[in-house]
């Protein structure tokens, strides 16, 4: 029998990373901001350590200097592909039949720069699971990963109105649930945006901690998608009553629909002067100076502007344009 080589290694493992994706930019009522206000991951794995404070942000590769101005009652578009940069309708958001829910929560924060998602969340919104009459097993039903997919990546998210004013972590998760038969098996893919939220209201919604707003034993982090299915419960407490859900299946609506790359420019923000320094870890984050990206993390490509030095051991190795791996 032939050699597993690190060469197949390698390859087996880009192959995986293809259908692996991350939440990348944000739309604001229509208004690209491209990744500006993005904790952008260093790859595009997803956390399997569902008890890690990486959980929060996931690993951040860069944490950017800026904030995105939100409006209370106003509607942020989420944005996910497969590799950082890449907005290309041409492929799938999240590939490889990685079906799942999509849930996008908040935490107010002091300062959305600093800030390390330790404070409680709230969800604001839910696109779970439909049952497709037509289909036979969970792969045929309809998912919120799918409506992601029909939308060239986009999913509208409403602010609630009610929220008071200030800073914010707004948190997307994706959980592909192709391999959740299995404890362990569920797959979360996350990504924090710092924003400011304007002419909000004194409403204070319940919170519960991250990690900790699921259990791997949970139904709907275990389950079985490749058989019948009657129902699906979404991980994760209830979209408090200011937020919205999606019906899954439903047709791409508002941005989602019309916001495409370069319809209008990107509009730029620019960082506020400030002497305090990022406190690293805890899903926070940290500058990319002087970090490095342990093996299998991602070290470049284009748009990528993360750690580009590999920890000792691995090598910086060009899978695509897209997408450089330590390996």
């Amino acid at each position: 029998m032939k050699s597993f080589t690190a060469t197949a290694l390698a390859a087996l493992l880009a192959q995986q990373a293809a259908a692996h994706s991350t939440f990348q930019q944000l739309w604001v009522d229509g208004t690209d901001f491209g990744s500006q206000c993005a904790r952008l991951p260093q790859s595009n794995s997803p956390i399997t350590n569902y008890n890690s404070n990486d959980m929060r942000c996931n690993i951040i590769g860069t944490r950017p200097q800026v904030k995105c101005p939100v409006r209370a009652g106003g509607t942020v578009t989420v944005e996910m592909h497969a590799q950082n940069g890449d907005r290309s309708c041409s492929q799938e958001a999240i590939g490889g039949a990685h079906h799942g829910p999509v849930s996008v929560y908040l935490t107010k924060v002091s300062d959305a720069l600093t800030a390390d998602g330790s404070t409680g969340w709230f969800k604001i919104f839910d696109d779970g699971w439909r049952k497709n009459p037509s289909g036979r097993v969970g792969d045929d039903d309809f998912w919120g990963t799918k409506d992601l997919n029909a939308c060239c990546g986009k999913m509208n998210v409403k602010i609630p109105s009610d929220i008071p004013s200030g800073d914010y972590l707004l948190r997307a998760e994706a959980i592909a649930l192709h391999a959740a038969g299995g404890a362990g098996g569920a797959q979360p893919y996350m990504t924090c945006y710092q924003i400011t939220v304007s002419g909000g209201g004194s409403a204070s919604p319940p919170t519960v901690s991250i990690p900790g707003h699921f259990k791997a034993s949970d139904p709907g982090v275990q389950v079985n998608i490749h058989g019948a299915m009657t129902n699906y419960v979404i991980p994760g407490p209830s979209v408090y009553a200011g937020g919205s859900t999606k019906v899954a299946g439903s047709a791409c609506s508002g941005c989602e629909a019309t916001c495409a790359v370069g319809s209008s420019p990107t509009t730029s923000l620019t960082p506020p002067v400030s002497t305090s320094t990022p406190a690293p870890g805890n899903g926070g984050g940290g500058s990319p100076g002087g970090c490095t990206v342990q093996k299998y993390g991602q070290c470049g490509g284009q748009g990528y502007t993360g750690c580009t030095t590999c920890a000792a051991g691995s090598t910086c190795n060009t899978t695509n344009q897209w997408y450089h791996q330590c390996v």
